[in-house]
């Protein structure tokens, strides 16, 4: 018998947002992700059928965006860079193979600051 009460069932990683209106806006209507949850001044994204992303508002905030990366697997790179790239979404770096890490993969940023990585593994774990 396992020493934990009960498997974890999903995941979610806050973030802090000074706009939740313009993240709400960039993680629904450029990124596409389905809104799992309203509570006002936290939004929750569904990213897998098992995780998500929220924001949550708070006055004042100013991310340290280098200290973060939010990474969301795909096969589809190059797809979703052609997708964003069609609603104006300026990339760091163009698609790209990462031979240390056995990676494809390009960057981007959201409204707040923060990094986001869009990756397809090359030999998958």
């Amino acid at each position: 018998m396992s020493e934990f009460p009960s498997p974890i069932q999903h995941q979610i990683t806050f973030l802090y947002t000074a706009n939740l209106a313009q993240s709400a806006n960039f993680y629904e209507n450029i990124l596409g992700l389905p809104l799992v949850l309203d509570q006002k001044t936290c939004r929750i994204y569904r990213t897998t059928d098992s995780s998500a992303i929220g924001f949550c508002q708070k006055d004042g905030f100013l991310p340290e965006p280098n200290q973060l990366i939010l990474t969301l697997v795909t096969q589809n790179v190059d797809d979703w860079y052609q997708k964003l790239c069609a609603k104006g979404v300026q990339f760091d770096t163009p698609p790209q193979e990462n031979p240390q890490y056995h990676i494809y993969h390009c960057f981007l940023r959201d409204p707040n600051g923060y990094r986001i990585e869009i990756q397809r593994f090359l030999h998958p774990f």
